[in-house]
């Protein structure tokens, strides 16, 4: 059976309708620069609650927020959407990739009439929260960083991630990076489910993805801290993508952290 990621461009189906999913018969697209983007609107309509939007990483999709969309959604308006060359979303020919996620995440917001939202952004999805927050800072009212820095560029920083990055680099992980070895061995079924999840991704290299971060823009400690707006930074004490001190070094930049 071929991999449903294989195909980078092409439009990706398959995978389980959740509610909103489908309305008046299409599916939830927009198009911007070079792809059409998948999103999905979940809990009150909008303008009825506030609005969280979740923002995923380079081992998932729309379909990674499977815990978080049925608790807030009681209460929130929740938007997810795939990345562009990730999950449902389709790139052309032309596509700046990772330099537009920012744009990307404008484009959608102004297309659903979002003034204003709370961005969570889990490990590549923080570049495209936090570069948003930087560009766009009345338009958000908090950013929640999961396992991850955003970009966010200094020399201690830099050291904190070193070690990881040349381990990413040179050696073969033992289990998906994303997930880790102890989810493998403990939590098989949670490992199965966050593998197959990736699987809807396009195949990329651990180079490819650099290439795909560092083109969505690194911002200065400058200009996070010119953030107001309050954030959170939430961590696994055993990521092996991006450890923990780094998350302990990123937090001394927010004002509001």
């Amino acid at each position: 059976m071929p991999h449903p990621g294989r195909n980078r461009g092409k439009q990706r189906r398959g995978c389980f309708a959740g509610e909103n999913r489908v309305q008046g018969g299409h599916m939830p697209y927009f198009s911007h620069r070079h792809a059409r983007l998948y999103y999905e609107v979940h809990g009150p309509s909008l303008g009825e609650a506030p609005v969280l939007v979740w923002a995923h990483g380079a081992g998932g999709n729309h379909l990674s927020w499977w815990q978080q969309i049925p608790h807030f959604s009681q209460r929130y308006t929740c938007i997810t959407f795939d990345h562009r060359g990730f999950g449902l979303s389709e790139e052309e020919e032309g596509s700046p990739g990772g330099a537009a996620f920012v744009s990307d995440l404008q484009t959608l917001l102004d297309h659903l009439g979002v003034e204003q939202a709370v961005l969570v952004g889990q490990s590549m999805g923080g570049w495209t929260v936090l570069g948003y927050g930087v560009q766009h800072p009345g338009r958000v009212r908090a950013i929640v960083l999961a396992d991850t820095h955003g970009g966010l560029t200094s020399e201690a920083i830099s050291q904190a991630w070193a070690s990881a990055i040349h381990r990413l680099a040179t050696e073969k992980p033992v289990a998906h990076p994303a997930a880790g070895a102890r989810m493998a061995r403990e939590q098989p079924w949670k490992y199965f489910l966050y593998l197959q999840i990736a699987g809807l991704n396009s195949e990329r290299s651990v180079q490819e993805l650099g290439e795909l971060v560092a083109a969505a823009g690194s911002p200065t400690p400058e200009e996070v801290q010119r953030l107001r707006c309050p954030a959170l930074l939430l961590w696994g004490e055993e990521d092996e993508v991006i450890p923990l001190r780094v998350a302990e070094v990123a937090a001394t930049y927010f004002p509001n952290a």
